[in-house]
């Protein structure tokens, strides 16, 4: 079983608070608009780190991270990128390769708001996990945590931080 921990949009903030949950987890996926490096060194210093580049990140994130970060995790496919979308509302840099190769698991950030949906034509699940950082025009911070046993994703939970 593997715990995961997943963030967005943290836009070169990070704290004790965030750093908690960093800590329970056993990997921590970063769905792009990591904003300062610092946040993902960070990060790593305390647990493997899956990430991809958002569209402010810089040239140094850029070389650092992919666009499309595609993996497995035990026996579950993975695609996160930062732009892509959701369901039925893909954007046209995802859509047609969702189409093609669907994920289990299709993971985007950008939007700054916190979306976890099936998409049964494709059978897998979008999920977005909102901003935990405090740039942008949402009000609540969030993250979701979840497991993933073997082909089974469970246990999901969504965290929520203190108005900003």
């Amino acid at each position: 079983m593997t715990k995961i921990l997943l963030l967005s949009d943290t836009h070169g903030y990070i704290d004790d608070a965030i750093l908690k949950y960093v800590k329970e987890a056993d990997e921590v996926w970063h769905a792009g608009d990591i904003g300062d490096l610092n946040v993902t060194d960070t990060i790593k210093q305390l647990k493997p780190l899956r990430a991809v580049y958002g569209n402010i990140d810089d040239a140094k994130a850029r070389v650092e991270f992919p666009e499309n970060n595609r993996f497995m995790c035990e026996d579950v496919d993975v695609w996160i990128t930062h732009i892509g979308g959701y369901p039925p509302k893909y954007n046209m840099r995802t859509r047609d390769l969702l189409k093609e190769n669907p994920p289990r698991i299709f993971i985007s950030g950008h939007s700054h708001i916190l979306k976890v949906m099936p998409d049964k034509r494709h059978n897998l699940i979008h999920m977005n996990p909102g901003a935990v950082g405090k740039h942008g025009f949402h009000k609540i911070r969030t993250m979701l945590r979840f497991t993933i046993d073997g082909k089974k994703i469970e246990n999901l939970e969504v965290i929520e931080f203190p108005k900003r």
